[in-house]
């Protein structure tokens, strides 16, 4: 059986992880805006000043599972939302490292970089690895 990455075809498990991504994201969103201290409570922070910020944060996430929720249908097709989402998942891991090694977060609130963007870099890699195989044969051919 050939990897559908490798090949430059679309592959079920793609649709698959956008929809639970997209899902995951509406959730994460909906809780940051509805329950904007939630996350500084549990990971031992101060509330923040101007919640209205951490609420942003989350509109943002909820607005990208939408995108993943339509990309899920034809990811191939809607590779710039998986990049565009892939940029995020890669620029929000740095900005947390950055902001940790200086003492301005404490490292708990890692867990938050974990599920929000650790766990999404691979198979949102490789739908992107299998969208330029495509678009590779295709001028091929």
């Amino acid at each position: 059986m050939k990897c559908s990455v490798m090949s430059g075809r679309e592959a079920p498990w793609m649709g698959i992880v956008l929809k639970v991504a997209g899902v995951y994201n509406l959730l994460f969103g909906a809780w940051a805006v509805l329950a904007p201290g939630q996350a500084f409570q549990l990971f031992g922070m101060d509330e923040p000043t101007y919640p209205f910020l951490w609420q942003c944060i989350g509109m943002i996430v909820g607005v990208y599972g939408v995108g993943y929720l339509v990309a899920s249908r034809d990811p191939l097709r809607h590779w710039p939302i998986i990049l565009v989402g892939l940029l995020g998942k890669i620029f929000g891991p740095i900005g947390f490292l950055q902001t940790a090694l200086v003492g301005d977060i404490p490292w708990s609130f890692g867990w938050i970089i974990i599920t929000n963007d650790l766990i999404w870099l691979q198979p949102f890699t490789g739908i992107l690895i299998a969208t330029f195989q495509r678009h590779r044969k295709a001028r091929a051919a």
